[in-house]
């Protein structure tokens, strides 16, 4: 387990991960889960990590089944293994005051849960303060009514998640990219 996945003895704790060139899996599928308590929007992005699209809603198991996992675990599970995913990223949700609440403990819970089903496939969590606000409002602002599309504004939350992971992960690569060919070129100047 590397730097990033590591946890508090509770689980709770987890802070929020940052993409980081060390511990980037490389090309390959991302998906992101948006964890309410009644539903989970789920989000791919493409093999090159550049584009977010919705991919369904799972509703949220009541409990877990004997013997197994929860029908959402196993259903998210199924579409990591289905989309070859090579990260997942998880929305963490804060207060505006960047506090953790019951969401975030509801969240946190959810990934610990869902890593042992996907091990070795790496869980990040991601802030996500009101991307289900933003959701909703890009959502009526282009004419889909919010009454009875919950299950669309669920997926649209976790696009918001994921396109923002994957826009972050970019920059970071560039920015390491830019400075190890800063440093390739200093060489050839000397």
């Amino acid at each position: 387990m590397g730097d990033s996945e590591s946890s508090e003895p509770s689980g709770r704790s987890r802070a929020a991960d940052r993409p980081d060139s060390a511990s980037d899996p490389g090309r390959g599928r991302r998906i992101a889960i948006d964890v309410g308590s009644v539903r989970i929007g789920v989000a791919s992005s493409d093999p090159d990590g550049i584009l977010a699209t919705p991919v369904e809603t799972v509703a949220r198991a009541k409990k877990s089944r004997a013997g197994g996992p929860a029908a959402d675990i196993e259903r998210i599970a199924q579409i990591v293994r289905e989309y070859e995913a090579v990260e997942v990223v998880v929305g963490l949700p804060r207060t505006l005051r960047g506090e953790k609440g019951t969401a975030a403990d509801l969240a946190i819970a959810f990934a610990e849960r869902l890593r042992m089903e996907i091990d070795p496939v790496p869980i990040r969590l991601s802030d996500e303060r009101l991307t289900t606000v933003s959701a909703a409002r890009a959502l009526r602002d282009s004419g889909v009514r919010a009454r009875g599309q919950r299950q669309v504004i669920d997926q649209a939350a976790a696009v918001s998640i994921l396109q923002g992971w994957l826009d972050e992960r970019s920059a970071v690569l560039k920015s390491v990219e830019e400075a190890s060919m800063g440093d390739a070129s200093f060489g050839d100047d000397a």
